[in-house]
């Protein structure tokens, strides 16, 4: 008979054995995976408790070095393989972004979901930003609702400031744009981004990374039109932002003729080439007689050096303004495009302290250059706004205005003498 007594497992071996199985959780991409797998199967459809679940699971799981493994379960219910497909070895669970219900609140509780996952372990905001951008180019891999789910959520991340709108340059993917998935996708995306926020909102964070003028990326070279993005998105029920759109094209073709005016003014090109060159360019970007004739003068009072004295200032900018009234006359054929200048002018004057006293004689030239109409004056004189000085440009025209009066009414008298 053996005498010796069964060797029972000391508490330190116990401790030893915990420890190795959780490291092994910890470490091992296998037992990673399938710990968050099972979690979600035991929490199911109940999104609450799965953020209880991914909450806790932060203390014990290595989030850090596996968080694209984290994100893709979390999104596809897997890992997924290149392209969008679900790894076929690896194990799976039914409960994940891409089969929930295809609606906005569904997809607002699981941006909750990753919005107290980040708050939780901030060190996950880079990664989850890179799993949105990866997954963008993996659009084809997932079915339509897949796309449309994933849509939705951007947006609300994209509102809830979760991730930043430089993610949107994985839609300028060249297959992606090619076969029309950028553009279908990006409809979804603003409307539920649109929805949360408002345009203004949408239009500040695409400006800040520089994405306010790239939207017509969106579609293939042969479809890059205004009028092929206008129509495209205003019949998906996205008019504010094929407007904001125009607007921004707009925004971009003046600067870029503002650009070109100051070059063939500095080569000193002759006016009718810059007439001929602005009116085709107007006609092109579809701007208005009003916005071109204030680009115009904005080109013509910066492509020289002022004098910084005020009595001799004056004189160099009727000089200047002399040369260049044929090229301003072109862009006045309109009353209100009349009114416009006087108003630029106005502004101008006021804005620039040694042009205060030059208001009237400016007018005077262009008056007398046929740039201004006497009824242009007259109107700006008595119905224009009270803003930019105004009211001492007013008593700079005083005289002026009287004598225009004077001249209208003798005029007026001739004409029924002659009757």
């Amino acid at each position: 008979m053996n005498n010796q007594k069964q060797q029972k497992p000391t508490l330190t071996g116990q401790r030893f054995k915990t420890r190795k199985r959780d490291e092994k959780e910890r470490f091992d991409p296998t037992q990673f995976q399938e710990t968050i797998v099972q979690g979600l199967n035991q929490t199911g459809s109940d999104l609450e408790a799965v953020a209880k679940f991914l909450d806790a699971s932060g203390a014990k799981l290595d989030y850090r070095r596996y968080a694209e493994t984290l994100f893709d379960i979390l999104v596809a219910g897997g890992m997924l393989a290149p392209g969008g497909t679900l790894s076929d070895d690896m194990t799976r669970t039914e409960f994940c972004l891409f089969t929930a219900n295809e609606d906005l609140e569904t997809m607002q509780a699981y941006a909750q979901v990753f919005n107290k996952l980040i708050r939780r372990y901030k060190y996950l905001e880079k990664g989850f930003e890179e799993e949105i951008k990866k997954l963008l180019l993996f659009l084809k891999g997932f079915d339509e609702s897949e796309r449309n789910k994933l849509a939705m959520l951007a947006g609300i991340l994209l509102a809830n400031g979760n991730i930043s709108a430089s993610i949107l340059n994985s839609l300028y993917n060249e297959n992606l744009v090619k076969e029309g998935v950028s553009a279908a996708f990006a409809v979804k995306l603003f409307k539920s981004w649109i929805y949360e926020k408002d345009i203004n909102c949408v239009a500040c964070s695409l400006r800040k990374v520089g994405m306010d003028n790239r939207l017509m990326e969106l579609f293939p070279a042969n479809k890059r039109s205004p009028e092929h993005f206008s129509k495209y998105f205003t019949d998906a029920g996205l008019k504010e932002l094929a407007d904001f759109a125009r607007n921004q094209l707009s925004i971009g073709a003046r600067k870029e003729l503002q650009k070109e005016l100051h070059e063939q003014m500095a080569r000193g090109d002759p006016q009718r080439e810059i007439i001929a060159y602005t009116r085709e360019e107007m006609k092109k970007a579809g701007l208005s007689e009003q916005a071109m004739i204030n680009l115009i003068w904005s080109s013509v009072m910066s492509c020289v050096e002022w004098n910084k004295k005020e009595e001799l200032v004056t004189e160099q900018a009727i000089k200047h303004l002399k040369q260049y009234s044929p090229l301003l006359k072109a862009f006045t054929s309109q009353g209100q495009s009349e009114i416009s200048l006087l108003v630029k002018v106005q502004e101008y004057c006021y804005d620039n302290i040694h042009f205060m006293k030059a208001f009237q004689k400016i007018v005077v030239l262009l008056y007398k250059a046929d740039v201004l109409s006497e009824e242009a004056i007259l109107k700006w004189y008595s119905e224009g706004q009270q803003n930019k000085g105004k009211g001492m440009f007013l008593e700079q025209m005083k005289k002026f205005v009287e004598w225009l009066k004077n001249a209208e009414e003798e005029s007026e008298s001739e004409e029924d003498e002659a009757d």
